[in-house]
């Protein structure tokens, strides 16, 4: 089951995440940073009431948002919940008014397979850059830019 994130999923949250940024697949978040941001999340949520998988929407502009931290437990990966989780996210968008999200990510495949474009980083605006000035990889950044309109 997909529902919004609650304060009690965070630490869940945190061990799906950064056992990916261990290996070097997505970027790492703080329990700080997850918590600020508690608004922005999904969760997928297991026949056991076990958070097994999260990604949030962050509005960046009036028409720009970003999806991030899109990670599901490795024991139930290729299930779809990944898609699902971004699906949800965009779908708030859409509600919301956005009009494109994107995502800056290493597993460009998945969201092309979502219909989402690569795109040249330095295409998007430069709020969007806010954030990367506390990542330890500014600025040599390595991430791909991918975009999706939403219209």
């Amino acid at each position: 089951m997909i529902r919004k994130a609650k304060i009690a999923d965070v630490k869940r949250m945190h061990k799906i995440i950064n056992n990916y940024a261990e290996e070097k697949k997505m970027l790492a978040r703080s329990l700080n940073d997850l918590y600020e941001h508690i608004k922005d999340f999904f969760v997928y949520e297991d026949e056991n009431g076990e958070v097994q998988g999260c990604c949030a929407m962050h509005i960046v502009w009036e028409d720009l948002a970003e999806i991030k931290a899109m990670a599901v437990a490795k024991e139930y990966n290729n299930q779809g919940i990944g898609k699902e989780l971004v699906l949800k996210c965009m779908e708030e968008a859409r509600q919301l008014g956005i009009k494109k999200t994107f995502a800056l990510t290493y597993v460009k495949d998945f969201f092309v397979k979502l219909g989402y474009t690569i795109i040249n980083r330095d295409d998007l605006p430069h709020k969007v850059w806010r954030e990367c000035i506390h990542c330890p990889k500014f600025p040599d950044c390595d991430e791909i830019a991918v975009l999706k309109s939403l219209e």
